[in-house]
C-alpha cells in the first residue's frame, strides 16, 4: 500500500480538531508538525508505536501519543503502531519478551501460569522483572529498527525517484536534440 493510500485512512488534523471531547487538547495537537508525513515524523513514530507496543501496561496508546507529541513524531501512527499488541498477540508476545527477560537476567523462567488470586498474589512478583525488563529491551530493539527500516526505505525511495527524474530528462533532452 502506498503512503498517499495510507494518508487517506487516518483522520486528518482538522478532523480531529474538530471532535468535542478534544477541545481542551486544542493547544497541544493543533501543531501541524504532529500531523504531517515526512522521513523524520514517520521514522519516530514507528520508534514510538512500536516501543510502546512492546510494553505491557494498560492504555499504551495515550503514552504513545504523549512521547509522540514530546519528540514531535507522527502521533496517528505512533498510535496505530502500538495495535501490533492486541488482544489476540499480547499473550504469545509478551510471553516471549517474559523468557527473553529471563534468558538476558539469567533466571529460571516460571512455565506455568495461572490465573488465580493466589498465584497473583505470589506468582506475579517472581515474573514482572523479567517481563518488563524483556519487554523494555525487545521494545528498544524493535523500535530502534522500525526507525532506521523507516528511514532507510525512505532515503532509497527518495533516490530512486531522483534518478529516475534525471533518466527522464536525459532521454527529454536527447529527443529534443535529435
Amino acid at each position: 500500500m502506498a503512503l498517499k493510500d495510507f494518508k487517506f485512512k487516518i483522520p486528518s488534523r482538522e478532523e480531529v480538531l474538530a471532535l468535542s471531547s478534544l477541545k481542551f487538547m486544542h493547544g497541544l495537537i493543533s501543531e501541524p508538525n504532529l500531523w504531517h508525513f515526512n522521513r523524520r515524523s514517520v521514522a519516530r513514530a514507528a520508534l514510538i508505536g512500536l516501543f510502546c507496543a512492546m510494553i505491557p501496561m494498560p492504555f499504551q496508546m495515550i503514552l504513545a501519543a504523549f512521547l509522540a507529541f514530546y519528540l514531535t513524531a507522527n502521533i496517528p501512527l505512533s498510535i496505530g503502531l502500538v495495535w501490533i499488541s492486541n488482544p489476540i498477540t499480547m499473550p504469545p508476545l509478551f510471553f516471549a519478551t517474559y523468557k527473553f527477560g529471563a534468558w538476558l537476567l539469567g533466571t529460571e523462567p516460571v512455565d506455568s501460569f495461572e490465573f488465580t488470586a493466589e498465584w497473583l498474589a505470589n506468582g506475579l512478583s517472581i515474573v514482572w522483572k523479567p517481563l518488563y525488563f524483556g519487554s523494555a529491551v525487545a521494545g528498544i530493539i524493535l523500535g530502534s529498527t522500525g526507525y532506521v527500516a523507516v528511514r532507510f526505505i525512505w532515503r532509497y525511495k527518495v533516490i530512486r525517484k531522483w534518478n529516475k527524474r534525471i533518466k527522464d530528462r536525459t532521454k527529454r533532452q536527447e529527443n529534443k536534440g535529435s
